[in-house]
């Protein structure tokens, strides 16, 4: 029933927002996700062979891909009908289960740590910190690009890893969310453009964009909610102003929304050329009238943007919960 995703999804931000990712129990135990990876590396290799044709490769990766979100929508819909038995119980077991498959503490914690590393160990502490969120070559950055990866960091995967999660869970319940976390796992591991992965990767990177489009959008009017709260009405206007006219100026065509959102939010350029694996990515710079040099501040400014719009987010989710009764 739609009233009891949403009223799951409730507990669930909560519970992230409070609890994040604990370490301690993937020590023990593996992450879905973890398990959602094994998976996916099964069938690349398995099907994703050197000696076949680019086109063959290609139509085992749309097979594959079919294959493994089939299997994610059976295993949501088993693991709910299971839990469903078990009443009040079950529905906190699944909140519980819903909120692994959130990042609002977890990714707040990693950009904070760039920093506090950054004002505690200067910019070699914060390049070590940033490289574990970014996939960018640290060593080419300076303190100000350090700062910027992680405020791009963190806008992106409130997108993907908030937003697009619990509005799959608000529509489909569990699975939704297996299937939205196993393909956007699939996009992060075969779906970029290398030799190996641009044939048999291309069927998950174009569903994830597919799966990703509403997010992307939701995010800015969930970032323009933050900044309101956090810095006021012109806030608001400079980051629905820049999301609409530079979102699109991102290779990706959803990561720029959440991205040129924040950048307006702060009123600072995000973006712009990056250097991946030796290789200088040429793009266009959000926000190019705003600052172009972002500090400590700034980072620790989107962080608090970003939980303010995690907050909306579950507010908004608690009205709908009560709309629905």
């Amino acid at each position: 029933m739609m009233d009891e995703h949403v009223l799951i999804l409730v507990l669930a931000l909560l519970l992230d927002r409070i609890i994040g990712d604990p370490e301690w129990l993937w020590s023990h135990v593996p992450h879905p996700v973890v398990v959602f990876g094994k998976a996916i590396s099964f069938f690349d290799r398995k099907m994703n062979l050197k000696r076949l044709t680019a086109s063959m490769r290609r139509r085992n990766g749309v097979i594959a891909i079919l294959l493994l979100l089939v299997g994610s929508l059976l295993a949501g819909s088993v693991l709910h009908a299971l839990l469903a038995v078990f009443g009040w119980l079950g529905i906190m077991v699944e909140a519980l289960l819903v909120a692994i498959f959130l990042a609002q503490k977890s990714l707040a914690d990693h950009v904070n740590d760039v920093s506090n590393a950054l004002r505690s160990s200067g910019l070699a502490g914060g390049r070590l910190a940033v490289s574990r969120i970014v996939g960018r070559d640290p060593e080419t950055l300076d303190e100000a690009g350090v700062c910027r990866a992680a405020i791009e960091s963190l806008a992106e995967n409130f997108s993907d890893g908030v937003v697009a999660p619990a509005l799959w869970y608000a529509v489909l319940g569990l699975p939704g969310l297996f299937m939205y976390k196993m393909l956007n796992t699939a996009d992060s591991m075969i779906g970029h453009k290398s030799e190996t992965y641009i044939d048999f990767g291309w069927a998950s990177a174009r569903l994830d964009d597919i799966a990703n489009w509403p997010a992307a959008r939701l995010s800015i009017v969930l970032i323009a909610a933050g900044a309101l709260a956090k810095n006021g009405i012109a806030a608001l206007g400079n980051t629905i102003r820049v999301a609409v006219r530079d979102g699109g100026l991102h290779r990706s065509p959803n990561s720029g929304r959440p991205e040129a959102a924040m950048a307006g939010a702060l009123d600072i350029q995000l973006a712009g050329p990056r250097v991946y694996g030796g290789e200088t990515v040429r793009e266009p710079m959000i926000n190019g009238a705003g600052r172009d040099v972002a500090t400590v501040s700034d980072v620790e400014a989107g962080v608090s943007i970003f939980y303010s719009a995690c907050s909306v987010l579950t507010l908004a989710t608690f009205i709908l919960f009560l709309a629905l009764l």
